[in-house]
């Protein structure tokens, strides 16, 4: 297996804390950087204290802090922390025990099905690319603003 670059190990303090801001203010997402392309695993913060995503930044010692645009003199500038594939999925691991909302839900999802439905390789049989287009659904459904119609153990 190759040696990928991961998250810092977390206290358990510091995992909760960073669960807690994930629920309240994070996503987990599957995300497409390109029309066509498939989707990638990420997880985001966006907040308006830097100091806040500095920290998270440093407590995590991977992902990237990107500064937002105002549109307007009254808005205030704001961040968002984002990591992504198998560091994401580190320190997905790490934090997974302390989220409350949904996204617990669609962390256990991508925990138990993401690596093995993305070849590293990028290619994807026919049967690969349907079990993969279910995964990507079924994630994506799992939403406080969609009717709770899947169970975590659906095919």
């Amino acid at each position: 297996m190759v040696g990928y670059r991961k998250a810092r190990g977390l206290s358990r303090e510091d995992a909760a804390y960073i669960a807690g801001l994930i629920d309240g203010e994070g996503t987990l997402s599957l995300t497409r950087r390109h029309r066509g392309e498939n989707r990638q695993f990420v997880i985001s913060i966006s907040n308006t204290e830097a100091r806040l995503l500095n920290y998270v930044c440093r407590a995590v010692g991977a992902g990237r802090i990107t500064r937002k645009r105002t549109s307007k003199s009254n808005h205030t500038p704001s961040g968002t922390y984002t990591i992504d594939n198998r560091q994401a999925l580190d320190l997905l691991q790490q934090i997974t025990p302390y989220l409350r909302t949904y996204k617990a839900k669609r962390a256990k999802l991508v925990l138990d099905h993401y690596l093995r439905l993305t070849p590293r390789n990028g290619k994807y049989t026919a049967a690969q690319k349907k079990t993969r287009a279910a995964f990507v659904t079924k994630f994506l459904l799992m939403n406080p603003r969609r009717p709770a119609t899947l169970r975590l153990d659906d095919p």
